[in-house]
């Protein structure tokens, strides 16, 4: 890079003031130029009415063409645009009355000439870009008139004005390379050599003219010995048909001399003779007069004697044009309804014309005789069309056996199911009218909704199905029983006998389903003695006082007592007035010396909750020595046996009642309620499981109850207690009667023919159930499906020509042409007629425009013929062929025989030109059956049903497996291979073999195993269960759930143990065993043991001994201890008391509380497990369930303990939450099968399909991939009408002139393949055909030709159609269609005539899947200073045109001098050596071209380019850059500064305008720096 100072301060002063003013008067100019003033969008018309008379305003500021904003007084204020404008405002309304018009696309326009004014050379490849414009103008729907664009775009945005568009490069015409030349046309003298090209492309959008395709060569083969002209006789064409000019006047001396019409003799009777008049006219009306028509002769025919001059002269038809009547008067429309819908499709009506005249001869056919037009139905009294709306029956209950899964055991019995379900309702079409839009909210509507067909309905179908929710029944849940109460009267206001009951409880822990009706008892009663009301409850003992007020020695405690209720409540004292108040108990203080004892322990728990002859309660209570007495005159100590004492307790006996409720029975009307039962709607879809009835009635419900004994059964009333006897009547409300509800039977289905071309033999309707009945509503019918036979189909009447018998042949007359040569007066060619008239197919005449409409071509009325002459050889009609002696093996023959005078012509008897005999091959029977195509799907046995017309039924319990079959068409060949109906082979088409579809398996898992026990024995922890794998899914079953490594699932759930549910036990302590014995004192330091176990913890208290690992081993109390033994004159203590609560607690949030004891800290936290999975009830299969988390207490050192050490907080312990249900892939029915996509050949197929109602959710059965299955149609042959080839031109008894060539018509059958070729067949087979040819109804047998005559001019025949070749750019990626072309070349023969030749002739027409070619220059190698070019198509073809016309390589370099030799050079049109594209020129001193070196190629990385650098390289090829692979993007720039023509091109001259103004940008920082 190089860099341009200035350095300023080193200039002169005065060079420095002058050289600052410059600049600064540059950027005053600059900046002048450069600010204009420029204005925002206009704002919003603001008004307070619509329409004109609204303003509309907007910023208007001043800005530098840089875009930054400048001071208002920078801008020339009076070029100041306007800020306020008046404006139209635009409301709602006015969308109804504004529209924008669009015009058409005006012509499409060059992009250059849009540019630069006019049209500059360019290189076209493809095509090139232009833009075409149009017209957009917003006006007034009712006038068209123009309005302000600004309403339309309130609406909607302005169309676009301007799209691009392509405009076709021409194309020039291809032609092929010429043909090897032709024999000289003469064998002496001058003649001439031909030869000819055809046209491969034609000229298109402006391309050059085809060059000539024939070229002309000279020859003499040698000189000739006579004259050598040749003189031939030829025929021109036929001169119009015309009446000769004699016949008027001799048909009018005719009538003159015959004196009128004559009556036909031996028809007398009037009607006979008026039926015969009639006949006459209407076979009159159709024969048409005879003329005749001469032939144009050359006027020197005299000098091709001796020939046979042919006839001049022949009977003809003159022509007449077809005549027609007028149009009758337009017929009703189609559509007699008004549709609201502007799209819907419009009706139609027809007008007709009659046949007047038909066309004869040349004249022209009849147009077509009927015309149709669209139409809309007018008048006022006009309907609207019906619309047809989908609807669909109430849901039916929600099931939920359709999400078991087939291992799922719960499928044999589904009692109790509940939890996320399906429910199924049906979809059926009707017709909608203004009634039925009260349809949601009114039920009568239902009653007139007539089923229809549902092909009538569009739009998406409702859902046929939708997940539902059964709630499942919560079980009563109980809490454990109580503790047995005291004895005490049943009622204390009524304290009567010596009987009572000792009750014990237990209560409801949830809430059940149902309320607390469906739990069981809850109380239980067992008699007892001396009950009692009230009772005095031991509080606490005093402590011990000696009597007498002695220190030590007996004492008394005295009791503290309340007085409790039943209950345990506390009551006044004097209630308790009648119960003996416990006394003062003995006690003893023990004195010096005395026994030491401790004080007893609480009663344990009773051992038995009952009694009886061998079981007794017992309860015990224990006490421990202290200290032993000490000497003498102290206490003695108790044996062991007075340290425990045991009292009997629960000595009420084992016979324990309850009161037992039955279920409660159904709903009766209650006699005491006045409301009346009523009817209401079918029920609410609100809720799946809702039944959503009202209320009609109140009623009762009553259950039974009774007394019963455990463990024995019922027994009278009187031995339970009557106050906790449960109810035995409840108020209900009865459910409302429902009726059914159906829909009135549709229209009777039709007797169209299928597919199969059956026709149906039985038409059915059917009626659809809206609402079920219920609660003793009325009952819905049995019968919902009609059927009966189809009525005999009406015969369409058929229509047929009938054509009568030929006319005699009619002779061109006598005198016209008698001065022919040769001509007799009594034979000779000629023409007859026949009348041609319409019948029924059972003879019944009708309208001949009947027969156009229905009937085959109408016959021929006209045909030549033969009058045979004396010289002519006459001979019989071909009799009858022989019969046949054997099929296929034998042969048969026909006769005919010579007449008169041709018995004994040596001419006649030529066998050759007149065959008497004719033998054919016998008619073979034999036909040969074998399968073709592939097996079709395997279709289910009956799985023909076709879906409801009238309903959309969800797949149910629909056989979609087994056994099936699958069919392959049969196809049926005759003797000669040809194709014929299967019916000759005995067969119906098809080859059956029995298939299976495999059953879908699902995944299968084993049961859940059993709960595991809690993780933790204290505190939360958590249970595992598990299924595994026993097998995979197969063939589309449902899929498994997500598996471990193991193939395993789990459930997991949190659970907790009651730190309290096991619980050590201590026996008291054994007596003290003193290790250091003093016989004297017994006392000192000394052991204590005791025996603990680990008990399992009821209400009761400990119940029985379990292992000790269930236990905290940490809290086990200690079984040994060590002390001493008090000694006399010691202080004695007892053993510490439990600790009592602590007094200091503080809880914040989740902050545990703390225990302060002495210097000891204790915390105790809240944790809450995680939550489960989520939890469903036993009966249900996936919907709503709860997950469930435990709290876990949590002491500061990591061990969990019992919830009473944590203060309690409402913690959420259950959320709810769903399991997705697993929902099978649910599908339609079958449709009916389709039409053959074939109406005849080998590969005709026939589907039927299936639709997805409702995709699989979850782990459901996911949809199967075959939702459409195919079988082969029957084979059938395909038969066409087929031109046979052009025969030879044939001129009349001459050389040459205008002739005629014929063709045949003939019945083709083929496979339908488009292999192989069609085989010719009897015409008869084609007779239900329409005559047409490739679609082309109109036929053409025959053509007029010329048969050039010996050295004569003219145009071959027409070349073979071209291939389809598409007029395209592979380069540019453009196709403007494919077209294909043949051409007819010239043929000369006479240097003299070639003057007179016809121009040569070429036409196209389009075609489709043509082939893109390139056209490129190809030239040979330089032999010395010359080679040969040429154009070649990207096929390898050789042809002339295509290739572009600008620097096509030379043919010699002589043009240059010197010659251009060198290199990679050529020489131009101007006589200068150049250096092809991709080389520059390097030139030497003298001005000549001395070397072409490669220009370097700068390559613009794009997007999907990997290379980042620009590098140089030398180009091979100049129009392909050898760096550029297939399939790459990007651009190559030759940086070539110089052009064709010498000259510097443009983009230099930029680059020098940029660096100058670079340059004075820096000059200018340099100067203001300074």
């Amino acid at each position: 890079m190089y860099c341009i100072v200035c350095t300023v301060s080193t200039l002169p002063f005065d060079v420095k003031h002058i050289l600052k003013s410059l600049i600064l008067a540059y950027f005053i100019v600059i900046l002048t130029l450069s600010v204009l003033c420029s204005q925002g969008p206009w704002g919003r018309c603001m008004g307070s009415d619509c329409g004109p008379g609204g303003s509309q305003s907007r910023a208007v500021w001043c800005a530098h063409v840089d875009g930054w904003t400048t001071l208002h007084t920078n801008c020339d204020q009076s070029q100041r645009p306007s800020n306020q404008q008046n404006c139209f405002r635009v409301c709602d309304w006015h969308k109804d009355l504004y529209d924008w018009k669009l015009g058409a696309w005006n012509q499409c326009v060059s992009v250059s000439t849009r540019t630069f004014g006019g049209l500059r050379p360019y290189v076209c490849n493809g095509g090139e870009e232009g833009i075409q414009t149009r017209e957009v103008g917003c006006v007034l729907k009712s006038d068209e008139s123009l309005g302000d664009d600004t309403i339309c775009e309130y609406f909607e945005p302005k169309p676009r004005l301007e799209q691009a568009c392509l405009i076709p490069c021409p194309q020039d015409c291809v032609v092929s390379e010429f043909t090897p030349w032709t024999s000289c046309s003469k064998t002496c003298g001058t003649g001439l050599k031909n030869r000819v090209r055809s046209v491969l492309v034609p000229p298109l959008f402006g391309g050059s003219a085809c060059p000539n395709l024939t070229e002309f060569h000279t020859c003499k083969p040698g000189p000739c010995k006579g004259p050598e002209g040749v003189y031939s006789l030829r025929v021109g064409s036929w001169m119009p048909c015309s009446l000769p000019i004699s016949r008027p006047v001799r048909q009018a001396k005719h009538r003159k001399g015959k004196g009128g019409a004559r009556e036909r003799p031996g028809v007398k009777d009037p009607d006979t003779r008026e039926l015969i008049q009639k006949k006459r006219t209407r076979n009159r009306s159709q024969i048409t007069d005879l003329a005749t028509s001469a032939l144009a002769l050359p006027l020197c025919s005299s000098l091709c004697l001796p020939w046979d001059l042919p006839l001049t002269v022949q009977s003809c038809i003159l022509a007449k044009d077809c005549k027609l009547s007028e149009w009758a008067d337009w017929g009703p429309c189609s559509k007699a309804c008004l549709d609201p819908d502007p799209e819907s499709p419009r009706g139609q009506r027809s007008r007709t014309r009659r046949v007047h005249q038909f066309s004869v001869g040349e004249g022209e056919d009849c147009p077509p005789l009927e015309e149709t037009e669209p139409c809309d139905p007018q008048g006022d009294g006009v309907l609207p069309c019906a619309t047809y709306t989908w609807r669909t029956t109430e849901w039916s209950d929600c099931r939920v056996d359709s999400l078991l899964s087939q291992q799922d055991r719960r499928r044999s019995n589904q009692t109790g199911l509940c939890g996320g379900g399906l429910q199924n309702r049906e979809v059926y079409c009707v017709q909608a009218n203004a009634e039925l839009l009260a349809y949601l909210n009114n039920l009568k509507d239902k009653d007139a909704s007539r089923p229809v067909d549902s092909k009538l309905c569009g739009g998406p179908v409702p859902n046929t199905s939708q997940l539902c929710h059964i709630l499942c029944p919560i079980e009563c849940e109980v809490s454990p029983w109580g503790a047995w109460g005291p004895c005490t009267y049943e009622n204390c206001d009524v304290q009567e006998g010596k009987k009572g009951f000792k009750l014990r409880k237990r209560e409801i822990s949830n809430e059940p389903t149902g309320g607390p009706g469906n739990c069981p008892h809850l109380v239980e009663a067992v008699p007892c003695d001396e009950p009692s009301c009230w009772d005095w409850r031991l509080v606490r003992l005093d402590e011990c006082i000696p009597d007498g007020e002695l220190p030590c020695g007996p004492g008394t405690q005295i009791p503290q007592v309340q007085c409790v209720n039943s209950t345990g409540d506390m009551v006044d004292k004097e209630l308790c007035g009648g119960a003996s108040a416990p006394e003062p108990i003995a006690c003893d203080v023990p004195c010096p010396k005395d026994c030491v004892l401790s004080d007893w322990t609480s009663w344990s728990s009773c051992s038995q909750t009952c009694s009886s002859k061998t079981i007794e309660g017992k309860q015990l209570r224990t006490r421990s020595i202290l200290a032993y007495n000490a000497g003498e005159g102290g206490g003695m100590c108790p044996n062991s046996s007075s340290l425990q004492e045991v009292r009997n307790c629960n000595e009420h006996a084992c016979t324990v009642y309850h009161w037992q409720t039955g279920p409660w029975g159904t709903c009766t009307e209650d006699p005491s309620a006045s409301a009346l039962n009523t009817t209401t709607g079918p029920r609410s879809a609100a809720g799946p499981n809702s039944s959503g009835q009202g209320p009609c009635s109140r009623g009762m419900q009553t259950r039974k109850v009774i007394c019963v004994r455990v463990n024995v059964g019922q027994v009278p009333p009187k031995k339970c207690p009557e106050s906790p006897r449960p109810g035995t009547v409840r108020p209900c409300r009865m459910p409302c009667k429902r009726d059914c509800i159906i829909t009135p039977f549709s229209d009777w289905s039709q007797c169209s023919p299928t597919s199969g071309n059956i026709q149906k033999t039985k038409q059915s309707r059917n009626r659809v159930i809206l609402q079920l009945p219920a609660n003793g509503g009325q009952d819905c019918p049995e019968v919902l499906e009609e059927e009966k036979d189809c009525e005999a189909p009406k015969v369409c009447p058929g229509y047929r020509w009938k054509s009568h018998k030929w006319r005699r042949c009619q002779l061109v007359p006598w005198n016209i042409r008698e001065d022919s040569p040769g001509a007799q007066e009594t034979c000779g060619p000629g023409l007859q007629t026949r009348a041609v008239s319409c019948r029924q197919l059972d003879g019944v005449q009708a309208d001949i425009g009947e027969c156009l409409k229905f009937a085959n071509t109408m016959p021929p009325i006209t045909q030549r013929c033969q009058l045979p002459c004396q010289d002519d050889c006459q001979l019989t009609n071909w009799s009858k062929y022989s019969s046949c002696t054997a099929d296929c093996v034998g042969v048969r023959t026909r006769k005919r025989l010579l007449v008169g005078r041709s018995k004994k012509k040596d001419k006649c008897k030529n066998t050759q030109m007149y065959p008497l005999s004719e033998t054919q091959y016998c008619p073979c029977d034999k036909y040969n059956a074998q399968p073709v195509g592939n097996w079709s799907d395997c279709i289910l046995a009956g799985g023909d049903r076709v879906e409801s017309l009238l309903g959309m039924k969800v797949q149910g319990n629909i056989k979609e497996c087994g056994q099936g079959y699958r069919y392959q068409a049969m196809v049926c060949y005759d003797q000669d291979n040809r194709l014929v109906e299967t019916s000759r082979c005995n067969s119906h088409g098809y080859i059956e073999e029995a298939c299976i579809i495999p059953c879908p398996s699902d995944c299968k898992l084993s049961e859940w195993s059993n709960w595991s026990r809690c993780s933790k024995s204290c505190g939360s922890g958590v249970k595992v269960r598990s299924k595994w794998l026993r097998e995979k899914p197969y063939n589309g079953g449902r899929p498994c759930p997500k598996l471990d490594h193991i193939n395993q699932v789990y459930e997991v759930v949190p659970c907790i143990s009651d730190c309290s549910q096991y619980v050590w036990v201590a026996e008291p302590w054994s007596v003290w065993k003193v290790s250091n014995l003093d016989l004297k004192e017994n006392c000192g330091e000394g052991v204590q043991t005791r025996k603990v176990r680990c008990m399992l913890n009821t209400i009761d208290g400990p119940s029985e001994s379990v292992e000790d690992y269930l236990c905290d081993p940490e809290d086990m109390p200690l079984g040994t201890r060590g002390s001493r033994l008090p000694c006399p004159e010691d202080c004695v203590l007892s053993d510490w008391s439990s600790w009592n609560r602590c007094s200091l607690v503080r809880i914040t949030g989740l902050r545990p509380f703390v225990l302060n004891l002495s210097v000891i800290f204790i915390l105790f936290c809240l944790f809450p497990s995680d939550w489960s999975t989520c939890q469903l009830s036993a009966n249900a299969v996936c919907g709503n369930g709860i997950k469930t988390r435990m709290l876990d207490c949590v002491r500061s050192d990591g061990k969990s303990v019992d919830l009473k050490f944590c203060k309690e907080r409402k913690w959420q312990m259950n959320i709810s939450c769903v399991v997705e249900c697993p929902v099978n892939c649910q599908l339609s029915d079958w449709s009916a099968w389709s039409e053959c996509s074939h109406t005849c050949g080998l590969d005709g197929r026939m589907w039927r399909s299936r639709g997805v109602v409702q995709g699989s959710q979850g782990d459901g059965r996911p949809c199967p991939s075959q939702l459409e299955q195919w079988k082969p149609c029957p084979v059938r042959p395909c038969y066409r009408w087929q031109y046979s080839p052009w025969s030879e031109c044939r001129v009349e008894e001459v050389v040459c002139g205008a002739g005629l060539r014929y063709r045949n018509l003939t019945c083709f059958v083929s496979d339908g393949s488009g292999e192989g070729e069609a085989s010719m067949v009897e015409e008869e087979l084609c007779g239900g055909l329409e005559l047409a040819v490739n679609r082309d109804k109109l036929i053409i047998l025959k053509e007029t030709c010329v048969l050039p005559c010996p050295g004569e001019c003219y145009l071959m025949e027409w070349s073979d159609w071209s291939p389809c070749l598409s007029v395209c750019a592979k380069g540019a990626g453009v196709d403007f269609g494919s077209v294909q072309v043949r051409s007819r070349a010239v043929m000369a023969q006479e240097p003299e005539n070639v003057q007179l030749c016809p121009d040569q002739d070429w036409e196209s027409r389009p075609c489709t899947d043509g082939e893109c070619f390139e056209y490129k220059w190809m030239s040979s190698t330089w032999l010395g200073s010359s080679r040969v070019t040429w154009c070649q198509r990207s096929d390898g073809l050789n042809v002339t045109g295509g290739c572009p016309h600008i620097n096509p390589p030379g043919d010699d370099n002589n043009s240059c001098d010197p010659p251009c030799q060198l290199p990679m050079s050529f020489c131009t049109e101007a006589g200068v050596c150049m250096c092809e594209e991709g080389y520059t020129e390097v030139m030497s001193s003298s001005g000549q071209l001395d070397h072409c070196t490669p220009i370097p190629i700068l390559e613009i990385p794009t997007a999907g380019d990997k290379k980042t650098d620009v590098k140089t390289s030398r180009a091979i090829n100049p129009t392909l850059p050898a760096t550029i692979q297939p399939g790459r993007t990007g651009r190559t720039w030759y940086l070539q500064p110089f052009g064709p023509d010498g000259k510097l091109k443009m983009w230099v001259y930029g680059v020098a305008a940029g660096a100058l103004v670079l340059l004075m940008f820096i000059v200018s920082l340099i100067y203001l720096a300074w």
